[in-house]
């Protein structure tokens, strides 16, 4: 419940994308947000109040002089209860109003007075949003420090095709959490790997390793919502991509590592949570091996390219993180990596606390020693990992 004890006063304004805005309050409500949903009269034209009211569990809000409101200050009072204001959809015509400082109605007068950060989700047709008027009043929006979310590109109601349609609810929420999360890393470029490689003995076969490439993904997305520019090279696996997140896909450790050193030189971070084979076939078969009878066939195997000491190595090399997933003696190897790739930073973990699962136990290796982090899902070690990293920046 990442949003426990977050306040959020939700607009909805007029458009076929305000059916989304429902399932978006289910899912604040889930993470431990309290909703306070309020409506343009256009929005009640495509999803009632009573929809909203029974989601959230409060009174939903339309009218400007509504009386159930003790000092009939609902503009006001809605903002005054609020950590952020989140209009979601937000449509061309009321992102021009707040662009301009106009208030006719309920929605556009709280936006106005509010005391409380601001972010926007639009949703309109591609014409409407490609509209040099559209474009103008964005751009004064994020000159005035509002946050505009998407919009994303897709099929849209009228049958067009464009950019122009509101992300979805689950990556709105995604973008809520990540408003909330202190800014760590803000202005630092961060290239991270992640998951397993693959290692072709032939066409189907090949030496691979059972990560799901999880730990690298939430770390990945804790960076993002720092403030990073992240870049993720990362092995197969079927992981969603963080928003906001650059992601190169690759297969081998050959591949994953020509992608990082492609692009390490210009990074301020570098972190290697992938599982890369430290082995591979000197040669893959261009056919499938068949299985004749006789003796198995001899495979050769010749190490693969250490990306992290590469890395580490360079004339400039960026602040590298490393990892080590251990079986044994986790405290002995992972300071021993750490010292024999002359990093400043390695975080150990065994592998039946986490391989593969959602959550995981970490320990940190530094120079002041070793920091253990509790058992808790990997999104919340990444962001304590995330959190440390910036704090040996600062002090280093």
């Amino acid at each position: 419940m990442e949003l426990t004890g977050k306040r959020i006063t939700l607009g909805v304004t007029g458009g076929i994308a305000a059916y989304k805005a429902a399932e978006l309050v289910r899912l604040l409500i889930k993470q431990g947000a309290r909703v306070q949903v309020a409506m343009t009269e256009a929005a009640t034209h495509f999803v009632t109040p009573v929809t909203f009211q029974a989601l959230s569990g409060n009174t939903v809000f339309s009218d400007q002089w509504d009386p159930r409101v003790a000092n009939n200050m609902a503009h006001i009072d809605l903002s005054r209860d609020a950590d952020v204001l989140l209009i979601a959809p937000a449509s061309a015509d009321f992102l021009a109003k707040v662009a301009n400082g106009l208030a006719d109605n309920l929605l556009s007068t709280l936006t106005l007075a509010r005391d409380c950060p601001l972010l926007v989700a639009p949703a309109m047709n591609r014409q409407m949003w490609e509209n040099a008027a559209t474009q103008r009043n964005i751009a004064t929006l994020r000159g005035d420090g509002v946050t505009v979310i998407g919009p994303a590109r897709g099929e849209q109601a009228c049958g067009e095709t464009g950019l122009g349609r509101m992300i979805e609810p689950e990556d709105i929420l995604a973008e809520v959490i990540a408003f909330f999360q202190p800014k760590h890393l803000a202005g630092k470029k961060l290239l991270l790997t992640a998951g397993p490689t693959f290692e072709a003995i032939d066409p189907v076969r090949g030496i691979t390793n059972l990560s799901s490439g999880k730990m690298g993904f939430a770390v990945a997305r804790a960076a993002q919502e720092a403030g990073a520019e992240v870049t993720l090279v990362c092995g197969p696996v079927s992981q969603p991509t963080p928003r906001g997140v650059m992601r190169i896909d690759v297969i081998s450790a050959l591949e994953m590592h020509t992608e990082v050193m492609q692009r390490a030189a210009t990074q301020d971070i570098f972190i290697g949570v992938a599982a890369v084979a430290d082995y591979r076939p000197a040669t893959a078969a261009e056919h499938k091996i068949k299985k004749d009878g006789s003796a198995a066939p001899p495979i050769e195997l010749v190490q693969t390219p250490d990306i992290l000491a590469d890395v580490a190595a360079l004339p400039s090399p960026p602040f590298c993180v490393g990892f080590a997933a251990e079986s044994q003696n986790l405290a002995e190897y992972a300071q021993k990596k750490r010292a024999a790739k002359k990093i400043p930073l390695i975080v150990g973990n065994l592998i039946q606390d986490g391989f593969g699962g959602d959550n995981n136990t970490l320990i940190l290796f530094d120079d002041n020693g070793q920091r253990p982090l509790s058992p808790a899902p990997k999104i919340e070690l990444a962001r304590q990992l995330v959190a440390h990293i910036a704090n040996l920046l600062e002090n280093r």
